[in-house]
């Protein structure tokens, strides 16, 4: 997994914040190297962003967790 640089975050928050349509979203970078890259809504963490490149094409790869305690009762 590469790193992503800052630009690279920028942008991707840009286009998350448009394709999901919440202006809240925030890509983060970490703070520590070989760290994951954090997916928030309002400063709430409630996933990761994973970059890949195979033979010179990039994707990024979300894995958002919802637990159980924060869904609605039934």
């Amino acid at each position: 997994m590469a790193d992503m640089t800052p630009s690279e975050v920028t942008r991707l928050q840009t286009t998350l914040q448009r394709l999901l349509g919440s202006p809240k979203l925030t890509v983060n970078k970490p703070s520590r190297k070989g760290m994951s890259v954090e997916l928030a809504v309002s400063g709430e963490v409630i996933g990761t962003v994973h970059r890949d490149e195979d033979e010179g094409e990039v994707s990024y790869a979300i894995h958002i967790t919802v637990l159980e305690e924060d869904l609605p009762p039934a």
